[in-house]
């Protein structure tokens, strides 16, 4: 079931037009969007590298890099232990990239999802140090890895740790908050609660970056050498769903520009093997193409096999490399697609369908691929998901969540239960022992306090418009906007009495349906339907007049533009 509603936020909008050059529903779209000044607003229509937060705000920064120099001169071999996930691959080569250029000695490790688990581990220090490692520096990692860098001291080692996940904690008797962190040499993350960078939400690649500016800087290197890495923390961003505001909006838009006409043999390779070429990359493709083919490297095999593609130079071969990730991502969707199916089949059919929170236990899912059947349940039901799945160790698994329910700190309430947990308000990952599972189950959804009106979709209305008000020019400013994606999301359009006629549906699969939306004033204009195209006109059989959400567009063909309504929703 959803609710839609809409948008009441108030501005003179006719002013902001006049004062932006801008057309009055896109003012009313970026005031929707929290920008109230003029200064946000210009920001956010227009703005530029220069307005980045200086990476000297970061805690710790200078000391870090005090230390990096001082390995580089000394010419101290260097460890970067990454991370599996697309945000841990591009930190990874960021860092690599970055430190290189300005003379370290360098090389990577990035742990094995299904061995190593999350994150720095005794077996991954231990290696490092056989292999002449004098210093770790972690990306997207090692906030939560006290046992683990302790260790690392005691053999003698420097370690950095670069990351952006939340700080570990724990609630006292008193209601007071205990944090915990490792004891390296230096920690840079912006989630430290005394740190004094005025943006938290960036993800470990924009870390990574950071850190590689302040290099950069300290060692006289051009500040343009940092724009070759601007895709990758673009990537990054959107592929750790980071809300695409700040400066996170800045140098996603100026990474996607870059990623056009890329200079890297493995994103060229990556791009031409999707069928991308010759088309505008958005964020939409690095979250649903892209960034899903890097990903697979980390959940089916090694994640070293897409930093190999990015650290590729060689034509050939990163054609080979590309063809390889897009090939274990098919078989991705395919495992993934058979684990929703009994995820599904688990909640219809036992007593989960009555929980506000969803533990699924799916004990031959590959573990990887509970994080993706997770969102995809959440989306179905509107709840907080947990999928776990039997590992070597006993039982591991990842929750998706809802705006209502901050999942890293229900995860706090019940840390008895479990063996190791981290992540974010929305997104998780635990183990716990087998036996605990159904425990697990009962505390979260006795501690829960989402209300039904929690649990409803809402769909927020940006303007209700009549299709007749759309013109052309309009639709070109709207992308003006773009990126779209969290925190930015793509604008919703509603008007109500639509009446469809001349309905077609196309597509060897029958999933689009072209048609004449006409309003009660005898307006009449082109629509699309994606989806199942007989079940859309069964459905719209039902009654004569329906309520609309749509985006438009400009539909070009032979040469000739005309504007075309994408229906998202009707009821």
């Amino acid at each position: 079931m959803e609710k839609w509603v809409v948008s009441a936020k108030r501005a003179d909008f006719e002013q902001l037009a006049n004062k932006f050059g801008i057309d009055p529903v896109i003012a009313r779209l970026i005031r929707n969007r929290d920008q109230i000044t003029d200064q946000e607003i210009d920001r956010y229509l227009h703005g530029k590298l220069t307005e980045l937060h200086s990476w000297k705000l970061l805690k710790d920064m200078e000391q870090l890099l005090d230390i990096l120099e001082e390995k580089i001169r000394e010419q101290k071999k260097i460890r970067i232990i990454g991370d599996y996930d697309i945000d841990g691959v591009c930190s990874t080569y960021i860092l690599l990239q970055g430190l290189k250029r300005a003379g370290a000695v360098a090389d990577v490790d990035i742990p094995d999802r299904m061995k190593d688990g999350y994150g720095i581990s005794f077996e991954l220090i231990n290696l490092a140090k056989e292999a002449g490692a004098d210093t770790i520096i972690t990306c997207d990692n090692g906030i939560s890895a006290i046992e683990q860098i302790a260790y690392a001291k005691e053999l003698g080692m420097t370690v950095l740790v670069t990351d952006h996940h939340e700080i570990p904690y724990e609630e006292q008797a008193d209601g007071s908050i205990r944090t915990f962190l490792p004891k390296a040499d230096a920690i840079v993350n912006p989630k430290q609660e005394d740190c004094p960078y005025p943006f938290k939400g960036i993800c470990g690649g924009m870390v990574a970056f950071k850190v590689i500016c302040g290099l950069y800087d300290r060692l006289g290197i051009s500040v343009k050498e940092t724009e070759k890495l601007l895709p990758f923390v673009a990537i990054a961003t959107v592929g750790d769903v980071m809300d695409l505001t700040d400066e996170n909006r800045i140098l996603v838009r100026e990474g996607l520009r870059r990623l056009q006409n890329p200079e890297n043999e493995g994103l060229k390779a990556l791009i031409r093997v999707n069928n991308l070429e010759n088309r505008e990359i958005t964020a939409y493709h690095i979250g649903f193409v892209i960034g899903p083919c890097m990903n697979a490297s980390g959940r089916l095999s090694t994640a070293k096999r897409a930093l190999r593609l990015l650290l590729s130079e060689d034509t050939g071969e990163a054609a080979v490399l590309a063809e390889d990730l897009k090939a274990l991502n098919d078989s991705r969707k395919d495992m993934t697609a058979k684990g929703v199916e009994q995820a599904v089949e688990q909640v219809e059919h036992t007593e989960l369908l009555q929980d506000r929170v969803l533990v699924i236990y799916l004990p031959d899912c590959h573990e990887s691929l509970a994080g993706i059947i997770a969102g995809r349940i959440r989306e179905r039901y509107t709840r907080p998901v947990f999928v776990l799945t039997k590992g070597t160790e006993g039982v591991k698994g990842s929750g998706r969540s809802i705006e209502a329910y901050h999942m890293f700190q229900e995860l706090v309430k019940c840390k008895d239960l479990l063996t190791k947990f981290g992540g974010h308000p929305m997104a998780a990952g635990l183990s716990l022992p087998e036996e605990n599972v159904e425990l697990f189950r009962k505390k979260l959804n006795e501690n829960c306090t989402l209300t039904p009106e929690d649990m409803v979709e809402k769909i927020v209305i940006d303007v209700p418009m009549p299709m007749s008000y759309v013109t052309i020019p309009l639709v070109r400013q709207l992308s003006q906007l773009e990126p779209f994606g969290k925190g930015n999301t793509k604008p919703v359009f509603a008007q109500k009495k639509i009446r469809f006629a001349d309905c077609r549906i196309f597509g060897k699969n029958r999933n689009v349906v072209k048609m004449q939306g006409k309003d009660e004033a005898g307006f009449s204009a082109d629509c699309i339907w994606f989806g199942d195209g007989d079940a859309f006109l069964e459905k719209i059989r039902e009654k004569e007049y329906w309520d609309v959400i749509y985006y438009p567009s400009i539909n070009a063909f032979r040469g000739r533009e005309s504007l075309e309504m994408v229906i998202q929703n009707i009821r």
